[in-house]
């Protein structure tokens, strides 16, 4: 096919390179050395190329994949979740002097009371070998003289299609901070004219930082639901630095009893 042309070619130049370069290597101990000193800084001279294309792409190849939303969720979880800021690049990747109600993305929000601000959100490339996240969110807080911080995750439609008061909603990510703080994680889901509100600790000295929260213990008015979204709640923030590297939303029903 006509639009295979450029592929095919530039394939065979390859091969026709590589040849080259295989016959010139095999044949070195036999070559005239006036010969193989021009063969030498050619080779050189191309070396360095390759050295570099392997430098970048060993870097970039061990990064993370843009986009994924793969992630270990229990067996029987009917849907997963991992939101847009831990996936991909976002157009505004920062923000200083972080206004309340300012969004990153289009689903993180972050709330805070304080009068002078001295916050800064920004989004990071997370690079780690064991990172399944894209990206990770860093907060910086310097000064605080506010009495509460939060940032605000919205779910999508799709995370209250078919919810029951059967259904454990369960969050799993991964922090990083400068000096330990209390990080609090509320689970709030709209149904009409109420809003079910379930607050848990995160267990930030455990190896897995993972809560559920059990639909069973509220008044959830299953036909009426409209949104969900998670607070989540940083005590004694000042003059810390907490990286959220990811994540993540998972949800199962409760096992019959």
């Amino acid at each position: 096919m006509a639009g295979d042309e450029p592929g095919l070619l530039g394939r065979s130049i390859r091969m026709g390179a590589l040849r080259r370069w295989t016959k010139l290597a095999r044949s070195a101990e036999k070559t005239d050395l006036p010969e193989l000193r021009h063969q030498r800084g050619e080779a050189r001279r191309l070396k360095a190329q390759l050295d570099r294309l392997l430098h970048v792409a060993e870097a970039r190849l061990a990064l993370p994949l843009i986009g994924n939303q793969s992630f270990p969720r229990p067996h029987d979880a009917d849907w997963g979740w991992r939101p847009e800021l831990w996936c991909g690049p976002l157009p505004v990747p920062g923000l200083s002097s972080v206004q309340t109600q300012s969004q990153l993305g289009s689903e993180a929000t972050l709330f805070h009371d304080c009068a002078q601000s001295e916050l800064t959100l920004r989004q990071i490339r997370n690079t780690r070998e064991a990172d399944l996240a894209a990206f990770g969110l860093r907060l910086d807080v310097f000064k605080f003289d506010g009495s509460y911080l939060s940032l605000a995750v919205d779910l999508p439609e799709k995370a209250s299609h078919g919810l029951t008061r059967k259904h454990l909603i369960r969050i799993e990510t991964i922090v990083e901070m400068e000096k330990p703080l209390e990080i609090f994680a509320r689970l709030n889901i709209k149904h009409g004219p109420n809003t079910e509100q379930i607050v848990r600790e995160l267990p930030l000295h455990e190896q897995d930082i993972v809560v559920e929260f059990d639909l069973a213990y509220t008044k959830l008015n299953e036909k009426r639901i409209e949104k969900m979204w998670l607070d989540l709640i940083f005590e004694g923030p000042q003059m810390n630095q907490v990286i959220l590297r990811d994540l993540t939303f998972s949800r199962r029903k409760r096992a019959e009893l």
